[in-house]
């Protein structure tokens, strides 16, 4: 996803719940990667998206992920269950740990 204006990815307000942390979220990045950027202490593992070590829960906002079928049930997805590390935003966000 990019402005239209100078062709730069757009950049989105991330939030963490339980902290009130807020990262800059690119839509070209990952969310851990993002969360990791402002110093914010996320678990990962595999980096992705089948351990579901990073599992997170979106509380507002969408993702979109690089695979076809990230390792997250039906259920979790519809949920707002994300795995951050192979996660893009597609606008702000806030999530909460799993």
């Amino acid at each position: 996803m990019t402005t239209e204006s100078n062709q730069q990815p757009a950049v989105f307000k991330g939030l963490l719940q339980e902290t009130g942390s807020a990262f800059a979220a690119p839509a070209d990045q990952r969310l851990f990667a993002s969360m990791r950027q402002a110093g914010i202490d996320w678990p990962v593992s595999c980096r992705n998206g089948t351990c579901r070590t990073c599992i997170g829960q979106l509380l507002e906002g969408q993702v979109a992920y690089d695979i076809p079928w990230p390792g997250l049930s039906l259920e979790e997805k519809r949920d707002g269950y994300c795995l951050p590390c192979i996660a893009r935003p597609l606008g702000d966000l806030v999530i909460q740990r799993a």
